[in-house]
């Protein structure tokens, strides 16, 4: 007699923990107890005859084979999710929880927005917004969408964008200026201190210039490394040297004085912020009532 086939119950107890890395938080997630989510991946393992998952005391990952798992099986469980939360609203609002995956300046962006408006027409959405530097793969991640600059999304995905192009300014703090004087052009920098960006790759990003369509990088030096661009500002702020972000990080410190933007005449345009999504599965209520309140701040912004 065959092996009865995996139930949606067990593939789910399953990519909850594979997306989260943890039985507690996949858990408290699920609202059941850690010993009947932990028997119900044993017994999703048994039936299928692999390990899923490996286990330590301080971390769970996928294997090769709940990696491949995870990737087929997540949509499809979204996608159900979505279809029998449509049906069973029968039309009226949505409910449960919307998890977005964003950048800082994406989510102060929908926090000012957004989540206000789409509070107030939908009140039983739990809004979670998880703030990361890097680039995920949402659906591996569990998330129903994600914000980042709009060239940096995968192509499979559907993209909203919003919040219009904005570009990338070095700044000093005048109080650095003083001691050194601005850069003419970016080949200037290597004489000058910079304060460098690390991805959570380990590798350092060279900074990026355009003018009258001559682009041209830089590897900059300096004495103080960082990963995190509001660090950055402040670092720039108390004249630790020059910095290179994303302008929304520094305006309000541009439009207080307390720095300058130097460059300027090199510095490049980029494309928006966008929230996205896949294409291919079914899109939650909450997230289509996310969407149209998004798409409506962008046309009265």
């Amino acid at each position: 007699m065959n092996e009865p086939r995996p139930d949606v119950a067990e593939l789910t107890f399953f990519t909850t923990v594979a997306s989260l890395r943890s039985f507690r938080k996949a858990a408290d997630e699920l609202r059941v107890s850690p010993s009947t989510l932990s028997h119900g991946v044993r017994r999703l393992e048994e039936r299928m005859g692999v390990r899923l998952l490996n286990r330590t005391t301080r971390s769970v990952a996928p294997t090769e084979a709940g990696e491949a798992l995870l990737e087929r099986v997540l949509p499809l469980l979204q996608g159900l999710r979505g279809a029998l939360a449509e049906v069973s609203e029968g039309g009226g609002p949505p409910r449960g929880s919307l998890r977005i995956n964003t950048n800082i300046v994406g989510a102060r962006v929908l926090l000012r927005d957004v989540v206000p408006v789409f509070r107030t027409r939908c009140p039983d959405v739990h809004v979670d917004l998880v703030i990361e530097g890097r680039l995920v793969d949402i659906v591996a991640q569990g998330f129903d969408a994600g914000v980042r600059l709009r060239e940096a999304i995968p192509r499979d995905m559907v993209a909203v964008s919003f919040g219009g192009d904005t570009r990338f300014v070095a700044v000093a703090s005048p109080k650095y200026l003083e001691r050194h004087p601005a850069p003419r052009t970016p080949h200037d920098l290597l004489k000058h201190e910079c304060i460098r960006y690390r991805f959570k790759s380990g590798k350092l990003y060279r900074w990026e210039f355009e003018r009258r369509g001559q682009a041209l990088s830089i590897d900059v030096n300096g004495p103080l490394t960082l990963n995190d661009d509001d660090l950055m500002v402040q670092a720039a702020v108390a004249g630790h040297g020059i910095a290179y972000v994303a302008e929304p990080f520094a305006q309000r410190d541009i439009q207080e004085g307390r720095l300058v933007v130097v460059l300027g005449a090199w510095l490049p345009q980029v494309s928006g912020l966008a929230l996205y999504y896949p294409g291919h599965r079914q899109v939650p209520p909450a997230l289509r009532a996310f969407v149209s309140v998004l798409k409506e701040s962008r046309a009265g912004g």
